[in-house]
């Protein structure tokens, strides 16, 4: 799985209007950041936008799949779903997409932080 420059570059010029768009490489894939909140995930050049239960119907009705992988035989599906190919070709549609995905991504619950290792409760 790869993730081509031209991709990234495009997504980062379609999506200027947002806000800073910068895009970090991660596994076989990449992370889309507007403003330092991750709202995307690139895999093979297909991008996918973060959910939430209130967005996830619109991504279902389209008829769109959440990204999945596999983990110790089991399919992990992620709250990233592919978004349209249609919206490569549509700034607006596509600037429209990205924010809903931003606003996810920002009311998403965050993540527990580990305590380091020796750190008692």
């Amino acid at each position: 799985m790869r993730v081509s420059d031209g991709f990234l570059a495009l997504l980062q010029d379609q999506l200027s209007d947002l806000g800073t768009v910068t895009a970090r490489r991660m596994f076989s894939g990449a992370g889309v950041y507007i403003d330092g909140v991750i709202f995307a995930l690139v895999i093979d050049d297909v991008l996918y936008l973060k959910t939430d239960d209130e967005s996830r119907a619109t991504f279902e009705a389209e008829g769109l799949e959440p990204f999945s992988f596999m983990k110790q035989g089991r399919r992990i599906s992620t709250s990233y779903w592919r978004a349209p190919e249609l919206l490569l070709d549509d700034r607006t549609e596509l600037q429209r997409w990205a924010a809903r995905a931003l606003q996810a991504a920002r009311h998403a619950a965050p993540r527990r932080t580990r305590k380091p290792k020796g750190q008692v409760k």
